[in-house]
């Protein structure tokens, strides 16, 4: 069967309702209709990283650290596995007769906002601040989820969110207008959702809760009607975000009352409403602000999604996919590698790996050391096989090493003990680290400091940050452990970019591991022991604290990211660090119609087997509207061992050598355009910390050809 079949299902479904049956179906959690065979469903389904909020499932590394594998063909393939388990547990809860919340197989992820601001809680959810690593992350991970068998049937239907310009404030999500220019929407807001449609054939679109250039995000007749459903030709189901319909009349004032707000999301084409509002739609109805036919189109448009997944039919092949298929060996081994290509290491002054015949004792320190929440990150699921990163030292150090372990300070508090003074357990962790050869500081934040508003324990600023610091009580154990003057490799377990600089100079190494999932202490101890050479790449910039950063309300794009920053950074997009060396040699450029072919040979001259990503950027040399740096063109992970060479081939469209223009167009300028090819981006301090830049080649534009 095809999607035009599917269709003319729902629409004869849709056809023996009432009015009143089809209008209780727009809702998230949509009623039995027994007459007509049709089952209790709850659309809200989370699977980030992993099946979330419904019992055990493998917990892979926060979308974040995905991000920073540059590997999309990875995370395509962690996201099959996703799926399979998200059926596996939907085919058990149907035969228990539990159709709950967190149940289903409509699965509300992947989240491709842009992490524009360091400081909003939940860019960990996110791939970080290209459009471009975004859109191919997003777009491997939904076609991971929506693998279609020979019938056509989808295994899950993936939903991209939260369309379109939404990355913070939190604490005033529900009243803020976003401004956004053209161009900004255009060049970096809308494409990887535009590629998600177009590319991905995403099933499923949820809108933001705050508004757009005045117009709430779940009614916005320019990116709705105009942009997805028009231009992008969109024919999944749109889904509001939670409550947000309520906030129309509640918080933005844009109607007065709930039957306006569900015929405002309605009429603009939202579907389903995650939320209450649409209970008011036969009000709307009998008001006469609201057809018959926007009800049965937007219930044809949600039933459309359910024959499509199958759920109508008894020759799905998916229905035959056995709980025993969830929480697998071969899962959890997975997540284990995803884990190691996730970390980021910053700095090595020669430390790591760690030679475990000359290390006797270890000290491993810090509020993250032993915390399953430093693991998992939000929208998780719950995992049977936990492996903190003071287990996973232990383990693979041996019985020979003795490991000295210290929470030494709360992750946020000032006070661990009322009874105690500030401070119970700095004395302790210098004690650990005096007794040891080599010291591991585990830092950070965890789920319950960065987050989403409502779900963070970070009431201060909603989930977001308030500033790119440590919190004052790791600062202090820091400097206490600091002080003791033992080589100390520092692990920072966070979703988004810290500035340590102030301890750079006297760490040793450190490492970026990000909310590293159920195996992440296995992987970190696979990094420091040199089991694995860590080849992850920041898919954002580290700023320093104090620095130039606009304000997080204002959505204009000047003096953010890699791409229009122009101070300089603690660490750079792009950036990481390898336990071997690579060198770049014959950059060979080829003009294919409309295609631009790139070659270039990578060797490893080192002494590890390793994975390098090579990433490619676009520069153009002419003058240009609010011109961008470069941009990030392509990428490719491959892995190579000592001493091989190897061919990275790539392939670039002559559409990413366009400028966007003030007004939101796209134009080939006229002029000369750089190809840089690398492991870093073009950028100066790229250079000061790696003394390698990247081959270069050049191309010219002339009268919108390319040569």
């Amino acid at each position: 069967m095809n999607d035009t079949d599917f269709r003319k299902q729902a629409e004869e479904l849709v056809a023996k309702m009432t009015v009143e049956e089809a209008a209780s179906q727009l809702l998230f959690n949509s009623p039995a209709i027994e007459r007509l065979d049709i089952p209790e469903y709850n659309w809200w389904n989370e699977a980030l990283h992993g099946v979330a909020r419904a019992g055990i499932a493998t917990v892979f590394p926060q979308a974040i650290g995905m991000a920073a594998t540059f590997d999309d063909d990875f995370l395509y393939e962690e996201a099959q596995v996703i799926a399979e388990e998200a059926r596996a547990k939907y085919n058990m809860f149907r035969k228990q007769g539990d159709p709950d919340i967190y149940k289903g197989i409509t699965i509300w992820s992947p989240n491709i906002n842009i992490f524009r601001d360091p400081r909003w809680g939940r860019g960990h959810e996110t791939y970080g601040e290209d459009p471009y690593l975004t859109s191919k992350m997003g777009n491997a991970f939904i076609k991971g989820l929506q693998q279609r068998d020979e019938k056509g049937y989808m295994k899950t239907a993936a939903c991209a969110k939260h369309f379109a310009a939404h990355s913070g404030p939190e604490a005033i999500r529900h009243g803020f207008n976003a401004e956004v220019t053209p161009k900004d929407l255009e060049e970096t807001y809308l494409p990887a959702f535009r590629s998600a449609v177009e590319d991905a054939h995403v099933e499923g679109v949820m809108g933001a809760y705050n508004e757009v250039n005045g117009e709430p995000s779940c009614a916005n007749k320019e990116l709705i009607i105009k942009k997805l459903r028009g231009e992008w030709g969109f024919d999944g189901y749109f889904v509001s975000d939670c409550w947000a319909v309520r906030d129309f009349h509640e918080c933005f004032h844009y109607t007065k009352t709930p039957a306006e707000s569900a015929t405002a999301a309605l009429k603009t084409g939202c579907d389903l409403n995650c939320g209450c509002t649409y209970e008011y739609i036969l009000d709307a109805y009998q008001e006469g602000l609201i057809k018959e036919e926007d009800i049965r189109r937007a219930a044809v448009s949600i039933f459309t999604t359910r024959f499509r997944l199958g759920m109508f039919d008894r020759d799905c092949s998916y229905d035959q996919i056995d709980f025993s298929a969830s929480n697998t060996k071969e899962n959890k081994e997975l997540a284990l590698e995803a884990a190691r290509r996730s970390a980021v290491l910053l700095k090595n002054d020669g430390l790591l790996p760690l030679d475990k015949t000359k290390i006797k004792n270890i000290a491993v320190i810090g509020p993250n050391a032993y915390s399953i929440k430093a693991l998992c990150g939000n929208y998780n699921g719950d995992s049977d096989e936990w492996v903190t990163n003071l287990e996973g030292i232990r383990r693979a150090a041996g019985d020979d090493t003795r490991i000295y372990y210290s929470q030494g300070s709360d992750i946020l508090k000032d006070k661990e003990d009322d009874l105690a003074r500030e401070g119970k357990y700095y004395s302790e962790a210098r004690a650990c680290a005096e007794a040891s050869d080599v010291v591991v500081l585990c830092l950070g934040l965890d789920r319950d400091l960065e987050g989403e508003e409502g779900d963070a324990g970070n009431s201060d600023a909603s989930g977001d940050k308030i500033n790119l610091l440590l919190p004052p009580t790791q600062r202090r154990l820091t400097e206490e452990v600091i002080s003791v003057g033992k080589p100390t490799v520092i692990v920072i377990n966070s979703g988004s970019s810290l500035d340590l600089s102030a301890y750079e100079k006297d760490a040793s190494a450190i490492i970026q591991a990000w909310y590293s999932g159920q195996r992440g202490g296995d992987a970190l101890s696979d990094i420091l022991f040199g089991k694995v050479s860590p080849s992850g790449k920041l898919p954002l910039t580290f700023y320093f604290e104090g620095g130039t950063l606009p304000d997080f309300a204002d959505y204009h794009m000047a003096g953010r990211t890699y791409k229009f920053f122009k101070g300089k950074p603690w660490y750079p997009f792009g950036f990481g660090l390898s336990y071997t060396t690579f060198e770049y040699s014959s950059l060979k450029i080829e003009k294919e119609n409309n295609k631009i072919r790139i070659r270039v040979d990578v060797e490893n001259t080192g002494n590890y087997d390793s994975r390098e990503v090579t990433q490619v950027y676009i520069r153009y040399n002419g003058d240009a509207f609010e011109k961008p740096c470069h941009v990030l063109a392509g990428f490719a992970n491959t892995f190579i061992k000592k001493g091989e060479k190897k061919t990275v081939s790539l392939e670039l469209d002559i559409k990413q050598f366009e400028s966007v223009l003030e007004d939101g167009s796209r134009k080939l300028l006229d002029g000369e355009y750089t190809i840089f090819a690398g492991s870093t981006q073009p950028d100066e301090r790229s250079y000061e910390l790696t003394g390698k830049r990247p081959l270069e080649a050049k191309l010219t534009a002339e009268r919108g050809v390319l040569s």
